[in-house]
């Protein structure tokens, strides 16, 4: 199946058909129209955020322009005693969890 053309991004039933092809998805046709309905509706709403002016605005990384990056200085500290790292372990030997064997031995 050829991809169908675009259309002014008016999602086509072809368009919904090409993109479960990809995916391998087996889609009805009540399916296909309900897709097709929601994503035309999808592009319209990215259309609308394209008409935003957004050229004096400054690129931000947080929503509020208040948020700073609250990381924790990196100090050592004494982590918890190996009986309670293992207290909930399946299988243990010694002081190591036990986990079944995953390379064959040659």
């Amino acid at each position: 199946m050829d991809r169908p053309s675009e259309k002014n991004n008016k999602i086509t039933a072809d368009d919904v058909r090409y993109v479960a092809q990809l995916g391998r998805l087996s889609l009805d046709e009540n399916e296909v129209s309900c897709f097709q309905g929601d994503l035309s509706r999808i592009l319209g709403y990215i259309e609308q955020l394209n008409e935003v002016d957004v050229n004096n605005v400054n690129p931000t990384t947080h929503v509020l322009p208040s948020m700073k990056n609250v990381f924790r200085e990196d100090e050592e500290r004494p982590s918890i005693p190996v009986s309670q790292a293992l207290q909930n372990a399946p299988d243990r030997k010694g002081s190591f969890f036990r986990v079944p064997r995953v390379i064959k031995e040659s």
